[in-house]
């Protein structure tokens, strides 16, 4: 991990990476892979499977920026549906209720951009979740 005010470039220029980047996890619904982590901001790609979705949440210290860069993604805001289509951006603001689905028969990948006080997994409210994770 890159301590913060540090430069991430060494002496021969190579790129170190910052915070956990490079790092993801499998999920029931696919997988995230974290590309960025830095103080002001948190970057992954996620994938989701045909047929999947994510759990129905908010999160009370981020809002996150979508962009959708394969397949369609159907983007619920707030019990409103909104489909993305590849090169689509959404906009999910501090606490609101979203999730992301896949009804297509390829995997749906985005980028999503985090932005807010705090990034860690345990800022999320679920409502709905089809793994036993709702309220959690």
């Amino acid at each position: 991990m890159t301590p913060a005010g540090e430069n991430p470039i060494s002496e021969d220029d190579t790129l170190r990476p910052l915070g956990e980047a490079g790092s993801g996890e499998r999920r029931p619904w696919g997988e995230f892979v974290i590309l960025d982590d830095g103080p002001a901001a948190k970057v992954k790609r996620i994938t989701v499977k045909p047929g999947q979705r994510l759990s129905y949440q908010s999160h009370d210290k981020r809002s996150e920026h979508w962009i959708v860069v394969e397949g369609t993604a159907i983007v619920t805001l707030d019990d409103v549906d909104y489909s993305v289509d590849a090169g689509g951006t959404i906009e999910i603001p501090v606490h609101t209720k979203h999730r992301v689905r896949n009804d297509g028969a390829t995997p749906v990948v985005f980028i999503e951009v985090q932005t807010g006080t705090y990034f860690g997994e345990d800022d999320i409210v679920r409502y709905e979740d089809d793994y036993g994770r709702a309220g959690s």
